[in-house]
């Protein structure tokens, strides 16, 4: 299967990596049209449409004005937040790196779908976003373009399965735009009765850690997963909806 979790506003440009593997970004040409289309807005735009203070629309205006220079990481290492917390990318051994290239995805705002190692240069543009280049919404500009490349992921992977470990924001660039005979697992992750986010988000990355330390390739061994003493609740599930609880 192929899992597919959100990507992070808090950004790690600084730790030393792990790994000197990089690749290209599928969709880079995408990513620097919306970049270029986005250093236009200038500040004060950016502030208003992402609803962050002056001073970090001023640190995104900068990295969009100078995206064509700017530093890049792969995109596992260059993520930080609660999912990433989970994830914990950096104790990752060699072989668990190639694993989850082949069967972890990032959406982003401005990749589009984003593989662990392919390189990114740092940037906020969240999938939310009431903006396009053409248009009123990101999602809208991005089409069916992110969900065909996942679609090519999936079949090249050969379980026909998607694990959505994604945001509902993120998702929703991908909701109802894969073919009908990929098969696409939600999960909700709970603490007894309640949905708390801070614990989901990081419970999403302790799941993609998981199906990556454990190399899983069977789609039902997934239930499995016992990280931080989650547990599936089989009675609270359906064959595409899991729930886990702690």
């Amino acid at each position: 299967m192929i899992a597919v979790i959100s990507p992070a506003k808090t950004l790690d440009y600084d730790t030393p990596l792990p790994v000197d593997t990089r690749t290209h970004p599928r969709l880079a040409g995408e990513a620097q049209t919306l970049a270029a289309a986005a250093a236009k807005l200038g500040a004060e735009a950016l502030g208003t449409l992402m609803r962050i203070s002056p001073a970090l629309a001023t640190l995104n205006a900068q990295r969009f004005a100078g995206f064509a220079d700017a530093p890049e990481r792969p995109a596992m290492f260059a993520f930080a937040g609660d999912v990433y917390a989970g994830l914990d990318a950096y104790t990752l051994d060699e072989a668990q790196v190639a694993f989850a290239q082949d069967h972890l995805r990032m959406l982003s705002g401005l990749y589009g779908l984003l593989r662990p190692l392919d390189a990114m240069r740092p940037y906020r543009l969240e999938m939310g976003t009431r903006w396009a280049p053409e248009g009123t919404k990101l999602t809208e500009w991005w089409g069916d373009r992110i969900a065909t490349l996942l679609d090519e992921d999936v079949a090249a992977e050969g379980s026909g399965t998607v694990l959505n470990l994604a945001s509902q924001e993120y998702w929703h660039a991908v909701k109802g735009r894969l073919p009908a005979d990929i098969r696409v697992i939600a999960v909700d992750f709970r603490e007894g009765d309640r949905f708390v986010s801070f614990h989901a988000k990081k419970a999403r990355g302790l799941m993609a850690r998981w199906l990556v330390e454990h190399r899983v390739t069977d789609t039902d061994a997934m239930r499995g997963f016992d990280a931080d003493g989650y547990a599936y609740d089989a009675a609270a599930s359906s064959a595409d909806q899991w729930t886990f609880r702690r």
